[in-house]
């Protein structure tokens, strides 16, 4: 774990909102040049603070207007491995966030789909036919609001 001061704080809660922000603006901002800030950036890099910069990706724009979790539940935990199951469900393009999870099912799946009908058509040819698949329950999204992290 790498110790953070308020201005390692404040990096990392402005690159968790826009991770292409330039370290001169950012360095700006929290009264930093802009090589002291890119410095700050690669130590924070460097030690494992940041996964990677994504794209938000907004699936509905791109015709996708239905988010579902499953819960998944494992038939035969013996039979089938876990990397088995986790080899095939990351192999669906619809399905976004694969988390092995403890409680009522084995894995909590994030899956979208453009409507309800090309929702049942991935359940069904995809999803129920997983290796081990057993029980799964569905939770379909109304909406949804994101909060900032920890930090």
């Amino acid at each position: 774990m790498i110790a953070l001061d308020d201005i390692d704080r404040a990096l990392v809660r402005a690159l968790a909102q826009d991770a292409t922000v330039s370290a001169g603006s950012l360095g700006r901002a929290l009264g930093l040049s802009q090589p002291a800030c890119w410095r700050r950036i690669r130590r924070l890099r460097e030690a494992g603070a940041f996964r990677g910069a994504r794209l938000d990706v907004d699936a509905q724009a791109l015709g996708f207007g239905v988010t579902v979790f499953l819960g998944v539940k494992l038939a035969a935990k013996g039979r089938v491995s876990l990397e088995d199951f986790e080899r095939a469900v990351t192999a669906i393009p619809e399905v976004q966030t694969v988390e092995h999870v403890l409680g009522g099912y084995d894995y909590r799946l994030r899956v979208v789909a453009r409507d309800i009908s090309d929702f049942e058509r991935v359940l069904r040819r995809r999803i129920m036919a997983l290796p081990g698949a057993g029980a799964i329950d569905a939770n379909v999204l109304l909406s949804e609001e994101r909060r900032p992290g920890p930090l």
